[in-house]
């Protein structure tokens, strides 16, 4: 699948969301898209493995991590488990860490930033609920699609 939201947004300015441009680009992957699934954490990261062991293929797994910048919510281990098991994308209100492991995993990854401090693992936090930064509200079922120029959600699929 080709993305490119430059081209989306002018095909379907009508239908589309654009997410305000706060994220940096990780992964081997600069472009991807897919069905939205949403995880609700604060600097936790246990429901964020809990969803990214399960099958992901055509899924893009959108983390509100409250924009903190005080630890990671997907290293290297949860990155390549998510590659491994189909996952199209992540999405972190957060930071990442290893991304320079992640560089190489084929699965595209986008992120406030990066911290080397793993989170706590306490299992709390919300699963497949409609989550809101960006300027956006990312419902799960919803489709969304990022590359280098940005991240739009639209209510169905567009490629």
């Amino acid at each position: 699948m080709t993305i490119q939201t430059a081209d989306l947004c002018d095909e379907y300015s009508d239908i589309i969301k654009v997410a305000d441009p706060l994220f940096k680009m990780y992964g081997a992957k600069p472009a991807f898209g897919g069905q939205i699934e949403t995880v609700k954490v604060h600097e936790d990261n246990v429901l964020v493995k809990d969803k990214l062991a399960q099958p992901g293929k055509g899924k893009v797994l959108v983390i509100d991590g409250g924009g903190s910048l005080r630890c990671a919510l997907v290293g290297d281990i949860i990155a390549q488990m998510a590659a491994d098991n189909g996952w199209e994308g992540i999405i972190v209100y957060g930071c990442i860490r290893d991304s320079g492991v992640i560089a190489d995993i084929p699965i595209g990854i986008k992120a406030l930033n990066t911290h080397p401090l793993k989170s706590i693992k306490h299992g709390r936090g919300d699963v497949s609920i409609p989550v809101n930064f960006a300027g956006i509200t990312f419902f799960p079922e919803n489709y969304v699609y990022s590359d280098s120029d940005g991240i739009i959600i639209a209510d169905k699929a567009l490629v």
